[in-house]
């Protein structure tokens, strides 16, 4: 694991903009296509939005990019809290990326068909590959859920399925997720936090026992891929540095 500390969120976003646009270019000289999981919430808008922008936006092949997510409300795509109309208004309708390399996991049928649908996708994709997504990029919430892995749910447990749905009671709606064992197949786990509001969870994510049911982003340890946590100052405030 390597941590990465950035003065504030704006740097913060600035460092992970330059990483990921230098990771991607470095992939692709080996091979012609990169995956890449993008996250919901509010921590990547701001650097969604400098993707988006120059230079990222001529240096980096965005037609040669499949972009697939870790987890949606399923709530219709019109609706703001989802995390595909995000990406598609803050990065995606921005970029000259191609219609069909963009995965969303669908809301406008049943939660549980539109999990076994994105399953058949992923596994379909990934079916002779040594990984499954070249790049993940995963929040933490102050809870310590990652994806919709919430602290005490059964999905935190599964080893076998690569997409759930399920009924969040706390939230009063469906989601659909990624689950740990397919992230943890992947070449490489980015994650982005920020806040001091996170610095004791992250402390117990990263530092303290392991105790998925309490602090589920524990549960992201790739297997042979490298994890990254870029985090800014306040959120790192608490560890022992």
């Amino acid at each position: 694991m390597e941590l990465h500390i950035a003065k504030d969120p704006a740097q913060l976003s600035d460092n992970v903009a330059a990483w990921i646009s230098n990771y991607i270019q470095e992939v692709l000289q080996d091979q012609e296509q990169f995956t890449f999981v993008l996250s919901g919430g509010n921590t990547p808008k701001q650097l969604y939005a400098l993707l988006a922008k120059e230079p990222y936006q001529q240096i980096i092949p965005w037609e040669k990019i499949h972009f697939f997510w870790g987890d949606e409300r399923a709530v219709p795509f019109e609706d703001e809290r989802n995390n595909a109309r995000m990406a598609f208004d803050v990065l995606l309708d921005k970029v000259p990326v191609n219609p069909d390399n963009i995965h969303v996991m669908r809301t406008d049928i049943e939660p549980e068909q539109a999990a076994a649908e994105y399953e058949k996708i992923l596994k379909t994709y990934f079916k002779d590959e040594d990984f499954t997504f070249d790049l993940v990029l995963l929040g933490m919430g102050d809870d310590g859920h990652t994806l919709s892995l919430f602290p005490g749910t059964p999905v935190v447990h599964e080893e076998d399925a690569w997409v759930k749905a399920f009924f969040l009671a706390a939230q009063d709606m469906y989601r659909i997720t990624l689950t740990a064992p397919v992230v943890n197949e992947a070449a490489c786990v980015l994650f982005l936090t920020t806040g001091a509001n996170k610095a004791m969870t992250l402390k117990s994510v990263i530092e303290g026992t392991f105790d998925a049911d309490k602090f589920p982003s524990q549960l992201i340890r790739p297997q042979d891929g490298e994890l990254h946590w870029f985090v800014d100052e306040a959120a790192a405030s608490a560890m022992e540095l």
